[in-house]
């Protein structure tokens, strides 16, 4: 049409209708399987798991958290930093969106916090901003390798994440000259998740956890995880007994 070849748009018309998005319910994990995938892990990487299920951070997240962004006195962590991969290079970025947030850090991982930074002391790591021919950036990282780096997800994933989820028996035990098995929802992203249903099944309402969750929109948190919230008329029974109870 803006070439002048046809004079109506046909995506136009009445009878034209765009295909319904199938969204594939998200299923979380249980507490079990949590620990189980956690103890699958190196003693200096379980840190990652409860990063991600106790304050919601993304993979990426996770690996880029610095130790001055953890106020153990006012129990928050300020998620700003991101370690990310720009083709094989490692760069630190803002989180997905640039969007800067705080997030409650309950006394349960700042337990898990102290007794891994009394272990594994931060680490000074620098990688440039944004871009691999980027500025010079320092941090004091909680995770790193075993060479003093910073974490790549390539690596972790494959050579620590996936085989905790063979001894947690999530997916299946890799077979000599195969690949393991694909497991995109079984990622990271499912300790997210994870917080998430935790969350909700406590009372947190849709817009808190979307701040959280660093989510610019609270519908696209509420279209993920709306068949997870509690029924109304448990919530109304419960309201009830907790008013009238006495």
């Amino acid at each position: 049409m803006d070439d002048g070849l046809i004079t109506r748009n046909p995506c136009r018309a009445r009878s034209v209708r765009a295909p319904k998005v199938e969204r594939r319910k998200v299923e979380p994990w249980s507490r079990e399987r949590v620990r189980a995938v956690r103890e699958g892990l190196p003693d200096q990487y379980r840190l990652t798991v409860d990063l991600a299920s106790g304050c919601g951070l993304r993979q990426g997240e996770v690996f880029g958290l610095a130790v001055d962004k953890v106020d153990f006195l006012s129990g928050m962590i300020r998620v700003g930093l991101q370690v990310k991969m720009i083709g094989s290079e490692l760069v630190f970025a803002p989180p997905k969106g640039g969007k800067i947030r705080d997030v409650p850090l309950a006394d349960t991982t700042a337990t898990l916090l102290t007794q891994h930074i009394t272990q594994r002391p931060p680490l000074e790591v620098t990688l440039p901003w944004k871009t691999p021919d980027g500025p010079p950036v320092t941090a004091a990282l909680l995770l790193y390798t075993r060479e003093h780096k910073a974490l790549n997800r390539n690596y972790f994933n494959m050579y620590l994440w996936k085989p905790a989820l063979v001894t947690a028996e999530v997916i299946p035990e890799r077979q000599p000259g195969e690949r393991f098995k694909a497991s995109r929802e079984h990622g990271m992203h499912a300790l997210r998740h994870y917080y998430a249903s935790v969350l909700l099944d406590a009372g947190e309402n849709i817009k808190a956890l979307a701040e959280y969750l660093g989510h610019s929109d609270p519908g696209f948190t509420l279209r993920t995880y709306t068949y997870l919230m509690p029924n109304s008329s448990e919530r109304a029974r419960r309201a009830i007994d907790a008013a009238l109870g006495e």
